[in-house]
Order: C-alpha cells, then structure tokens, then sequence
C-alpha cells in the first residue's frame, strides 16, 4: 500500500532514452555532412540506425506504461497537448519552405542570388513545370480519400467500437499512403529539372520532399496502429496513440492541399 499511487499524473523513471536519442541524432547529422563533403557515408547511417532503434525503444516503453495504466485522463491530456505542440512546430517549418518559394516567385533574383534580377520571371527561363491537372491531382485525390479513411477507422472505434472497420480503414489509408509516395517518385523521376542549379527545382524539392518524408512516417505510424489494433489496443476510451496518428495524417493532408494549390498551380 505504502507504493500505491494515489494521484493522476506518471512519474516517469530515470531513463537513457533521451540522451541516446540526442547522441544518435548528432551522429547523424555529423555523419550527413560527412557524406555530404563525400568522405564517408557510413557515420550517417549509424547515426540513422541509432535513432530508429531509440525511436522503437522508447515508443515501446510508452506503449507498455499505456497497456499497465499509467496513462490517465490527466495524462493522456497531457499527451494530446504535447502532440498539438508538435503538429504547431511542423506547421512552422513548412511555413518556411512556403516562405521561401514565394519570395523568390515574387521577387526573383539573378543567377548569383545576390541582386533582384531584371524583368525577371518565375518559374525561372528554361524550368518546364509539371502539370499540375495529371499526377498531381491524381495523387491529391489518393491523399484525401486516404485521410477520409483514416477518419473512418477513428468513427468506427470512438463511435461504434467496431474493430472490424477500424481495421478496414487502417489498411485503405496505409495503401493509399503508399500508392502515394510510389507516385511521388514516379513524378521525380520524370522532372524536367533538378535540385540544384536554379532556385525553382530547390524550393520544388525541400517542400514537396520533405512532405513525402512526412508521408512516408505517417504511413508507419498508422501501420503500427494497425498492428497494436490486432494486438487487441485501443478502446473507445483510451486510444491516444491512434488518435496522434489521425491528427498527424489530416495535417499531412492539409500540408499536401496548399502545396497542391501553391506550388503546383499558383506557382506554374
């Protein structure tokens, strides 16, 4: 009795997940302009798997303390307000690259980049833009129908507590995701311009790039959902995991609909 907890918040025991995280993420990035500098790529990828390895362990541990009760109402708002936060601190960063892209489509500069150009025009001479009426629009489509079938799985937990639609949902969403990024690089693949050399392909390919790698981890976090459903996780109650999940996909979603209109229309 004398060890029970008789309050709403989780003490968290000392753990070396947050300092093998940092170190694992400086290894790589180090590593990444070592690669970069062409001396060696492999600090890169150790770095890479440290924090994979970091990232599973730890979620691990927060998915353990979720299934032993540790995570309650108190807590669980916590982690809701957390994650708000974070979806806040990605929304900036995209904001950069959108910066960027209508800087300089505003007011173009010259080859140097150092002096506006004259009578400059963007895209600039000799870029052959996609058209955004093809793939583009397929692949926002595919998007869309994927966060509605994330939404899907979100009712049929809260609302029905149907786990047989939760998991139908789950599946649609994560195929759609990939069919999605197979899209993306098909359209890569076939760009009339490249990431270096023009201000346009840079802009082009840090938004629309790091959107797919954003793709790309939404994907897994509904799999892993997916997997923790078939686990037997997840009550109408108590599904905060699933929850981060449809809230980073929808964001994901809403990131995809202003490049869409920005980028591809607006900016073509």
């Amino acid at each position: 009795m004398a060890h029970e907890k008789n309050h709403d918040y989780h003490i968290l025991s000392p753990s070396l997940w947050p300092f093998l995280g940092a170190l694992s993420g400086f290894v790589m990035l180090f590593g990444a302009v070592l690669w970069m500098h062409d001396i060696t790529p492999f600090m890169f990828f150790i770095g890479l798997a440290g924090t994979l390895y970091v990232m599973f362990a730890w979620w691990s541990e927060v998915v353990a303390e979720s299934n032993q009760g540790d995570h309650t109402p108190v807590v669980r708002l916590g982690l809701r307000y957390g994650f708000i936060m974070f979806i806040m601190s990605e929304v900036m960063f995209f904001a950069a690259w959108f910066w960027s892209f209508f800087k300089h489509a505003l007011y173009p500069m010259d080859p140097t980049g150092m002096s506006p150009a004259v009578d400059g025009v963007w895209p600039p001479a000799g870029i052959e833009t996609f058209d955004p009426w093809h793939l583009p629009l397929i692949n926002t489509l595919i998007l869309l129908c994927s966060g509605a079938a994330a939404t899907w799985a979100h009712h049929a937990l809260v609302h029905e507590n149907n786990r047989k639609d939760m998991a139908n949902g789950l599946i649609i969403a994560v195929v759609l995701g990939i069919i999605f990024t197979a899209f993306q690089a098909y359209e890569y693949s076939h760009a009339a311009f490249g990431f270096s050399g023009n201000i346009y392909g840079a802009n082009f390919f840090m938004a629309t790039g790091f959107h797919g790698a954003h793709v790309i981890i939404g994907t897994i976090f509904l799999f892993v959902c997916y997997l923790r459903l078939r686990a037997g996780h997840f009550t109408p109650e108590k599904h905060i995991g699933f929850e981060a999940a449809a809230w980073y996909w929808h964001f994901v979603d809403v990131v995809w609909l202003f490049l869409f209109a920005a980028i591809y229309i607006w900016g073509s």
